[in-house]
């Protein structure tokens, strides 16, 4: 054990000297390209608004350099095929046998979630483990926070199916929270609390995760020879795009990822970052240290709990890595711009929420600068806005003036290159659009010298036009992503409330074109204002900053075109923006496809007057589900006498009226109660049909004309 202590600690050891490298050539460009721009700016003097531009200039061009540095870094390790830095070379050569290995927990908090996905991947996650003959080592937590109540007894009745087909019973458990306090971090919290004692291990997953069992056993395995190790981050491959708009990001995740991800572990090593999900945590220290702390006000909780319980790892003198190179971890995306950036919107308001920690005492420098880099990488929008619309005013400036600066005088740096201003910011303008395309090309070269890597691709045609495609696409998209997430950043700094709703992580149906014009009508509007103003400026600034505008005027039909799933379907027909899993998937992607397939096919939607309450009709109606849905309940010993008269009018007005009557958090309170459950199965099946509402009457008939139905499910 002391030989892999010290394996694991002398990467952390020797991390300082390359985050010297990497930081001082950070510095280095960044340093140079302000010089240049300071040298462009700098003729007659600097007004307010080119000062204005030097001082936005400096912060975005380091975001750019940290980016392009990283992924040469990155490049390099892997063109080496040998990181002496990666956790995954900690594996000693004769690691714990898979029985041999402690009892892990998974855990898995749902909010709202397509329960037919989260059940289907789980299934294909435990028939793999058993497989792999390590089952017993793993329990699975179900771990539900929905406030939905059709979606709370779907979950209890496709728990129930999933342990008596597979007999996991006492191996795969469901908990449903009585209120969803602190969301996510919440959820793990208390489930820490109650069962974490018993776990020496807690690989956290998502609604949509999925992994390997080999995954898992190593993950464990790297947890075991490395002790001072508290967490280890996988990185999820994007796998099941089926709208064009995730098949473009599922292509751009898998062919550029990698040389990112090498190059961020260069510099992070053990100093690494949290991801909310596919990553296994050591659970004493992490239940000891990694307590969210207080914000400034009781009402206020990170929406973005990852990063902080990191850095507090490291602060305990953990280390966090990120296993880069192991493999078999998925996750899905989501199907649409509007989506994606609803998803960013929660997300940035959780990285703002970072910047009370920046000074936090006892954090680790890297952690500090996980946090600071997450701000920034939100903030950067607006800071680019500012400073393409101060753009805007200083060639306004210039061009209405009766005697303007002469912007080529040759002072400066033209006086040794012999070139005026102008010329000056197109090579500055050229240096940092090559910074943006030259890390996507390494990793295109990478991909191709590699004969098996670019064969998963499709082949060397596939991997350049998808590249071309991707990159022009993105540069597109760029200005709609700069908006939407400068408006989160001052929606955020005003105030205004950010709610965190259910995601939705599947495509189809077509283009939901009230969204799309909600969302992108005030794009276009600034697009086509932008435009004409820049035209009368002057014609030739109109076409410097058509690369922008032209995507914010068409932000509505490209948003729509990105929605449609025939479109991603053909461009995979064609052989377009395919990755190696969709050529060659692993089996765990390929038993998830085939077992989605088959639920499908067995799910049987109730009819439309059914639908929003089915949950409840079930729980009430149905005995098999009455009694199992009251068994999971926690029994209330004694309850206020306030509390049982207000159960008892609501029971009354459910059955008398029925429930549309009521609101969702009053059914969720009769469905919390066990007694009160148990009386409205009594009472809709003994009182007399005179007092129970219409709708019972015909749910009632509904449901005994459903004599084929599953014997744990009326619709699933």
């Amino acid at each position: 054990m002391n030989e892999l202590h010290v394996i694991a600690r002398t990467p952390l050891r020797r991390s300082a000297r390359r985050q010297f490298i990497f930081f001082s050539t950070v510095l280095a460009l960044t340093g140079f390209a302000s010089w240049v721009m300071a040298d462009i700016l700098w003729r007659g003097g600097l007004t307010g608004v080119e000062m204005a531009l030097l001082v936005l200039f400096v912060p975005m061009f380091g975001m750019v350099a940290v980016g392009f540095v990283q992924a040469v870094f990155g490049f390099i390790i892997l063109l080496r095929r040998r990181d002496p830095y990666s956790i995954s070379r900690t594996l000693p050569e004769q690691p714990p046998k898979p029985d041999e290995l402690p009892a892990t927990a998974i855990a898995l908090p749902i909010y709202n979630e397509d329960v037919g996905r989260v059940y289907e991947g789980l299934r294909t996650m435990y028939l793999d483990l058993a497989r792999a003959g390590c089952a017993g080592r793993f329990d699975f937590f179900i771990l539900s926070d929905s406030t939905d109540p059709n979606k709370w007894i779907e979950e209890e009745v496709a728990w129930l199916d999933l342990c008596k087909q597979l007999k996991g019973f006492g191996r795969i458990f469901y908990r449903k929270r009585a209120a969803p306090l602190n969301r996510k971090s919440g959820n793990i919290s208390d489930f820490l609390r109650r069962w974490g004692r018993k776990y020496r291990y807690m690989v956290v997953l998502d609604a949509d995760s999925l992994m390997e069992a080999g995954t898992l056993v190593r993950l464990v395995q790297l947890m075991e020879a490395s002790p001072q190790a508290g967490l280890i981050q996988t990185v999820p491959a994007p796998i099941q795009a089926s709208t064009f708009f995730a098949r473009l990001m599922q292509f751009a995740g898998t062919l550029y990822g990698p040389i990112f991800q090498a190059g961020l572990n260069y510099w992070q090593a053990g100093c690494g970052n949290f991801w909310g999900h596919n990553a296994i945590i050591r659970v004493a220290p992490f239940m000891d240290h990694c307590a969210l702390p207080p914000l400034r006000t009781a009402r206020v909780r990170f929406m973005s709990h990852d990063y902080v319980e990191a850095a507090l790892m490291r602060r305990a003198n953990f280390e966090v890595w990120m296993a880069y190179e192991l493999g078999g971890s998925y996750e899905s995306l989501p199907p649409t711009l509007v989506d994606h950036t609803a998803r960013d919107r929660r997300w940035c308001r959780g990285n703002l929420q970072h910047s009370w920690l920046l000074t936090a005492k006892g954090l680790h420098p890297v952690n500090r600068l996980h946090l600071l880099l997450g701000i920034l990488s939100y903030v950067s929008s607006p800071l680019w806005l500012i400073f393409l619309l101060l753009g805007t005013i200083q060639c306004w400036l210039y061009w209405s003036s009766s005697a303007p600066p002469r912007f080529d005088a040759d002072v400066g740096i033209s006086s040794f290159l012999d070139i005026g201003g102008g010329e000056l910011a197109l090579i500055l303008f050229v240096v940092t659009l090559g910074l943006l395309t030259v890390p996507k090309m390494l990793a295109v070269l990478l991909t191709l010298r590699d004969g098996a890597r670019r064969r998963a691709f499709g082949g060397t045609v596939a991997v350049v036009t998808g590249f071309a495609l991707e990159h022009l696409l993105s540069a597109v998209l760029a200005p709609i992503f700069m908006l939407f997430n400068s408006r989160w950043v001052i929606e955020i700094m005003l105030g205004r409330h950010v709610g965190w709703n259910a995601q939705r992580r599947e495509g189809g149906g077509g283009a939901d074109w009230g969204g799309i014009l909600l969302a992108h009508a005030g794009q276009t509007c600034v697009g086509i204002v932008w435009a004409l103003a820049a035209w009368h400026i002057n014609p030739a600034f109109f076409w410097w900053v058509c690369p922008i505008t032209f995507g914010l005027i068409a932000s509505i039909p490209l948003s729509a075109l990105l929605s449609y799933v025939g479109v991603g379907e053909a461009l995979k027909r064609i052989g377009l923006f395919r990755t190696p899993m969709e050529i060659s998937p692993t089996s765990v992607v390929t038993h998830l496809a085939k077992n989605l397939e088959a639920a499908e096919r067995r799910h049987l939607a109730p009819p439309e007057w059914l639908a929003p309450h089915n949950g409840l009709m079930q729980a009430v109606l149905d005995p098999y589900i009455n009694a199992a849905h009251v068994s999971l309940l926690r029994q209330k010993r004694r309850q206020p006498h306030a509390v049982t008269n207000y159960l008892r009018q609501l029971q009354d007005r459910l059955v008398q009226k029925g429930p549309a009557d009521l609101k969702r958090r009053e059914q969720l309170a009769l469905l919390m109660n066990a007694d009160a459950v148990t009386s409205l199965h009594h009472r809709i099946w003994h009182e007399p049909e005179a007092h129970l509402a219409p709708w019972w009457k015909l749910a009632m008939r509904h449901y005994n004309t459903l004599t084929d139905r599953p014997p744990t499910a009326l619709y699933r």
